[in-house]
């Protein structure tokens, strides 16, 4: 049997780092993206001590050459696809009165076109190889967040770009999974965006209580293998999904309520 092969974007930190790991200790040959070339080669030397073959793609999804570079690099380094990881995302902390429009165009350029181009030019490898398409979705795209509205826009736009996506490839053989990690200690939010595109820096919320990023990359994986079609992870975050789902109006002063107590004095109310 062919060793398989991964491509994760955004897999310099956080849940794409810990997914890269992950498949690759399952036995994938692993090409992941970034654009911070630090990052990248202190990934491959992490993925070189686990023995696992590895490509580094300098490259920035929100650019559609740039996606269709990172595929082409990676069949000519592998030989095909087999998973497609939709990994790469920044995120944002502001009111949408505060936040500057290029904020918004930033995040759903990246979240969602990111998505978008890269699966659009892995689709035929996937095809071939009837792999799989993820798309790291959010709470936030089932439950819009106060504070976050580019934010849970792009992960609205990404879950419904891949529900449409699976219908469409249900007789094709191509496994489609939307996986919303719930609320992970990752640095995404540590390079969360201001309300005029600067990095906030810091998170206010208590990362320690939360998923760590490798226990989500190993529910990831086994979701992957198992075919599912949607992974909701977290009590917090299926509570969340739950409640928006049965009871919208509690839900949104319950949201609100939990985005009030941020630190720092960002109020969203």
């Amino acid at each position: 049997m062919a060793t398989p092969i991964v491509l994760i974007t955004g897999g310099t930190s956080g849940i794409g780092r810990a997914c890269a790991l992950a498949f690759g200790r399952a036995g994938y040959q692993v090409a992941f993206t970034g654009r911070d070339e630090a990052k990248l080669t202190d990934t491959a030397a992490a993925l070189a001590a686990a023995d696992v073959p590895h490509l580094p793609i300098r490259a920035d999804v929100g650019d559609e050459a740039a996606s269709e570079r990172a595929v082409r690099e990676t069949v000519a380094r592998f030989g095909g696809l087999d998973v497609l990881l939709n990994n790469a995302g920044i995120s944002m902390r502001a009111r949408f009165q505060d936040a500057d429009l290029e904020v918004i165009k930033q995040l759903m350029q990246t979240n969602f076109f990111g998505t978008v181009f890269t699966t659009k030019f892995a689709l035929p490898h996937l095809l071939q190889s009837k792999g799989s398409i993820v798309g790291i979705s959010s709470i936030a795209g089932y439950r819009g967040l106060p504070g976050r509205t580019g934010y849970s826009a792009s992960k609205f736009a990404m879950n419904g770009f891949l529900e449409a996506l699976r219908t469409e490839l249900l007789d094709q053989g191509v496994h489609v999974l939307t996986a919303a990690p719930g609320f992970t200690a990752s640095n995404i939010r540590q390079v969360a965006l201001a309300a005029d595109g600067s990095a906030q820096g810091e998170s206010p919320r208590d990362e320690g209580a939360m998923m760590s990023s490798e226990a989500v990359a190993d529910e990831i994986l086994k979701a992957v293998q198992q075919r599912k079609r949607t992974l909701v992870l977290t009590g917090q975050g299926k509570l969340v999904v739950f409640l928006n789902k049965w009871l919208p109006g509690l839900s949104d002063k319950l949201v609100l309520g939990h985005f009030r107590k941020e630190e720092k004095g960002f109020d969203v109310g």
